[in-house]
């Protein structure tokens, strides 16, 4: 799994940072019309397609699924009421948000491709009922996750992150960071550099 996990809040940004290397980065829309989500997952499926990047859209499965792409990001919630079997059989694989052992333990049993974790420090994205879960807990998820890959998310900057590898995660996933940066474009390449010294 790709050790520098992007996450862009529109297909606009999706598409200026792309082409720097990014090789894996999730689409996650928010309270966008069905117009509009169908539109910016369309130019990011064909951006990533153009680009060898792998793709992953968050929450909409169903969308997904029209569309061909072949990787979604659930979280809690979403697994309620996504069509798994409907998943396996299109061959799309499948991403599962946790923060707690019960919450991992439900994710395993689903066979995802990967496991996140989140949030390991405290971010601004969003508010959480989670407190930051620290480097001690991206140890014990991955002793518990053993095979399957795990993804460290919330608060990561590129020092935090190699933090974050040191301590076991597969994959570290940055939002707000980027996002919020005055170049997102630099700051894309400074990830970019401090992952690859990393491996």
């Amino acid at each position: 799994m790709e050790k520098f996990y992007l996450i862009t809040g529109n297909a606009d940004l999706l598409e200026r940072l792309v082409p720097l290397g990014v090789k894996l980065v999730q689409l996650r829309i928010k309270d966008a019309a069905p117009d509009d989500l169908l539109a910016q997952a369309t130019r990011a499926r064909d951006c990533c397609a153009r680009h060898g990047a792998q793709l992953v859209l968050n929450d909409y499965w169903e969308l997904a699924l029209t569309l061909g792409i072949d990787f979604v990001h659930l979280g809690q919630e979403d697994m309620d009421t996504a069509d798994f079997d409907a998943l396996r059989r299109a061959g799309v694989r499948y991403g599962l948000s946790t923060h707690d052992r019960d919450e991992l333990e439900r994710a395993l049993a689903l066979e995802p491709a990967y496991v996140a974790l989140g949030p390991v420090y405290p971010t601004l994205l969003k508010q959480m009922k989670w407190s930051a879960q620290g480097l001690n807990r991206v140890r014990d998820w991955k002793r518990r996750t053993g095979q399957t890959p795990l993804v460290a998310i919330g608060g990561l900057t590129p020092d935090r992150a190699l933090g974050v590898l040191e301590a076991g995660a597969d994959s570290a996933a940055v939002v707000t960071d980027i996002q919020q940066a005055q170049s997102p474009e630099a700051r894309t390449r400074e990830w970019l550099a401090a992952i690859a010294g990393a491996n």
